[in-house]
């Protein structure tokens, strides 16, 4: 395993709660790095399981890993809660240490070349300021690997790979849900690229299925639904995804399960992410994703931005 070099250093901060069931297979993971983390920064939100005892034999296995502990909640959170406990780990750095940043999930198995990929692709493309691979979760009947089918427009919200220089422009991550699909709108917005590949080098496990992670996947779609009310979307675009993600596991519910997320919010008056500017952004770039397809619509955005650099 090779030293972190000048250009290649980067910081993970992991906020985890309670992952006694796949922090092992992460850490293995990231450990088996062909390029490791100049930091690993763990956020210990409070676990009441044996997660703190699989950080600590982590941490003295290796000298990159640094553990901040926060007190007990009494509940696992999500969205804000999340990024909180990311925070309380970036606020024990230095960014400027670094090249680049990433907010990493503790319930994920990555390939042994995952960062390193990653980091040549970004040292390829001047203007791509986040990227991430693809998730896929084993089936739990079957054992099948099926695609979380996230957009390529953007890097996925469990491993969040920026370059530092971007992160800072876009003022970081919102304390809200959706916080990982504002971060990359606010890219193209400021004339960065956001993308996520489908390569086999840098699939991913996510040993979680997405969207189950407090309650039940029912929860966690209307949470989604709740999310996408909160940026901005339209109900004609909520609409439009809702239906495709009918065809996705679990059949119909996931789908409509969003769909009713994002309605009782704007019933229910809840408020809304309240950058005006970016708000008419987003539904602009949503309509020509309707009108052009979201590839032909991402495509002109990033070519844009990479012709104007």
């Amino acid at each position: 395993m090779s030293e972190p070099v000048e250009g290649r250093r980067y910081c993970l901060i992991t906020p985890c709660r309670d992952e006694d069931d796949y922090g092992q297979r992460t850490i293995d993971s990231v450990l088996s790095q062909t390029t490791p983390p100049a930091l690993w920064v763990i956020v210990d939100d409070g676990s009441t399981d044996n997660t703190p005892e699989l950080i600590k034999a982590a941490q003295e296995r290796v000298d990159y890993i640094q553990v901040v502990r926060r007190e007990d909640r009494g509940k696992r959170a999500v969205g804000p809660g999340v990024i909180d406990a990311f925070y309380a780990g970036l606020d024990t750095v230095n960014m400027d240490d670094f090249d680049y940043i990433c907010k990493f999930d503790l319930d994920l198995e990555i390939p042994d070349v995952y960062f390193e990929e990653l980091m040549k692709r970004m040292e390829a493309e001047p203007r791509l300021g986040t990227c991430s691979g693809k998730p896929y979760y084993p089936d739990p009947e079957t054992g099948k690997l099926i695609s979380e089918k996230c957009g390529d427009e953007m890097s996925v919200g469990m491993t969040k790979f920026y370059r530092v220089s971007c992160f800072k422009e876009i003022g970081g991550f919102v304390r809200e849900v959706m916080w990982d699909g504002i971060d990359c709108h606010r890219c193209r917005m400021l004339n960065w690229i956001a993308c996520s590949w489908d390569d086999e080098a840098i699939r991913f496990l996510h040993l979680r299925a997405m969207g189950s992670s407090q309650k039940s996947i029912w929860t966690g779609r209307m949470r989604h639904g709740f999310g996408q009310y909160f940026m901005g979307t339209s109900l004609l675009y909520m609409t439009v995804s809702a239906v495709y993600r009918m065809s996705r596991p679990p059949i119909i519910l996931g789908g409509l399960s969003m769909w009713w997320g994002y309605v009782r919010s704007m019933l229910q008056g809840k408020p809304r992410y309240d950058d005006l500017d970016f708000r008419s952004y987003l539904r602009n770039y949503q309509m020509n994703c309707l009108k052009q397809g979201k590839k032909n619509a991402t495509d002109r955005i990033h070519e844009q931005i990479r012709s104007s650099s």
